[in-house]
């Protein structure tokens, strides 16, 4: 097809992927110059990207009791001997398969009795699989053949409330089980009454909603922020405890609540200037972490990837586009199949379907070697700094060249909550120290699915719109379709269409 026959056939469904309106697509007030004030001094900008953060967890005290009935429906779930499925798509996938693994560390009786899945299977935990967000019965394939029965509950995510793929699998979860669903999502219920698909799931009797609207992201549209912690935050704290009352309930969901909101973000502070000089050199990182930690920091990493237009983790058969400016490693096991079995604690859940080709099968996954053995083989084609996160002590330790931090956090999913909250914090930094979005708008955001050719379009237009030139949406959308065909897998198009423009 022509970029113009693209162009149409996009613009006739556009009206269900048009989400400029929605508050998680929106721009934060707060971080409107972001950018500038990380180039003043990454102190300032982390300021900044910890008052995104603090305001959307306030707003999460507000929503105690609601996430306290999610806490129930758990329980009683296990109580019927039935069994707790996670799904989501991008962030949202990542963090169900952050909260199995989680399960299993914690409490290794139950570790069988939570499943989680995400759009293109765990393969997409380390590198996105374009368009499976958009199909429908994608979702309710994977969840089939999972297993999902009857007496077995789901927990669908999707930040923004609206991704077919989550969609697809919690409208086919109530013809399976008789337990009702449950469906979380971020944008107030008003943003999502136009889009037809949306608005099924939330007038549907037999799915009950936990809409955990916090306003917009600190990046604008970038999900894997505000919306994917506050969301980590309700369904951890619902399934890894068991709480005998109401007030066992309220006591740890204000204590993780408060130690969030009372850590330093400035402790990164000298950690992004040292690792944003390492890419500066032209060399890279090789982030070497303890296993307890590791998928929540490759949560991190690989999400970097389609937010800001890197290059994704290479493997020995896809080196064309070079090296990743970061990878991550298992330091403690010396075998990609080994890596992979302890960061999940089982092993992968990767798709054969027979379309794919075999393109992200459990082969394909095993590529990404995250071993110390892949971590030898990375640092003797190009040149590596080691970043070392570890937990120790009921602390997470980081340590870059001569910079050594140290952060406390008192059980396993509070670190990993902090860790999330900072690394995001910390990524983001050293983007903006890169030029890899201007104010808070992501310039270098990647067109992959149908969600986010409309977000390049519209971001296309508000930076039009800020150099005082108004151009139409229709228009936006043909030269994107053009510059797709042109241009390399990471190069900007948001700043070329911009250029051509």
């Amino acid at each position: 097809m022509t970029p113009l026959e693209k162009t149409k056939e996009f613009l006739a469904i556009s009206d269900q992927f048009r989400l400029g309106h929605l508050t998680t697509e929106s721009f934060h007030s707060v971080t409107m110059n972001l950018s500038s004030e990380l180039r003043k001094s990454p102190e300032s900008g982390l300021a900044l990207l910890k008052e995104v953060d603090r305001l959307a967890l306030e707003k999460m005290k507000l929503k105690e009791s609601e996430v306290y009935a999610l806490s129930v429906a758990i329980q009683d779930t296990f109580k019927r001997g039935g069994r707790v499925f996670m799904c989501g798509c991008g962030a949202t996938g990542r963090l169900s398969l952050v909260l199995e693994t989680l399960m299993k560390k914690m409490h290794p009786t139950l570790g069988d009795k939570v499943l989680s899945f995400m759009a293109g299977g765990d393969y997409a935990l380390i590198k996105s699989v374009e368009s499976f967000e958009d199909k429908v019965d994608y979702g309710e394939r994977q969840l089939q053949e999972l297993g999902f029965r009857e007496g077995d509950f789901l927990i669908a995510s999707t930040e923004g409330g609206e991704t077919p793929f989550v969609i697809g699998a919690v409208l086919h979860a109530t013809t399976l089980s008789k337990i009702e669903p449950y469906f979380l999502y971020c944008n107030p219920d008003e943003d999502l009454k136009n889009i037809h698909r949306s608005f099924e799931v939330i007038q549907h009797p037999k799915i009950k909603k936990l809409n955990l609207t916090t306003g917009p992201m600190a990046i604008s549209g970038s999900t894997r922020m505000q919306a994917s912690t506050v969301m980590t935050l309700a369904i951890g704290a619902s399934l890894l405890f068991t709480y005998k009352d109401r007030d066992a309930f309220h006591r740890n969901w204000s204590h993780m609540i408060q130690e969030l909101l009372v850590q330093d973000y400035s402790v990164m502070a000298d950690l992004v200037k040292a690792e944003s000089k390492i890419y500066q050199d032209n060399e890279y990182v090789n982030y070497v972490c303890s296993h307890e930690l590791g998928i929540s920091l490759l949560t991190d990493t690989t999400e970097r990837s389609p937010t800001f237009s890197l290059r994704s983790f290479e493997s020995p058969d896809d080196l064309k586009q070079g090296y990743s400016l970061c990878y991550l490693f298992l330091s403690e096991q010396s075998s990609a199949e080994g890596a992979w079995f302890k960061l999940l604690e089982r092993e992968p859940r990767a798709l054969n379907w027979s379309h794919l080709d075999g393109k992200i099968n459990i082969e394909k996954l095993h590529h990404f070697d995250i071993s110390s053995k892949g971590e030898k083989l990375r640092s003797a084609k190009v040149p590596t700094h080691s970043f070392y996160v570890k937990w120790q002590d009921d602390q997470i330790h980081f340590e870059l060249g001569n910079c050594q931090k140290k952060v406390d956090a008192s059980d396993l999913f509070l670190a990993h909550l902090k860790l999330k909250v900072l690394m995001n914090a910390h990524s983001t930094a050293i983007m903006g120290l890169l030029g890899r979005y201007e104010g808070n708008i992501m310039t270098w955001v990647r067109p992959s699915n149908l969600k986010l050719i409309d977000r390049s379009s519209r971001y296309i237009m508000k930076l039009c719109e800020l150099k005082g030139r108004k151009v139409s949406y229709e228009e936006v959308v043909l030269q994107v379709f053009t510059w797709m065909e042109k241009l390399e897998e990471n190069e900007p198009i948001v700043q070329r269409v911009l250029k051509e423009i």
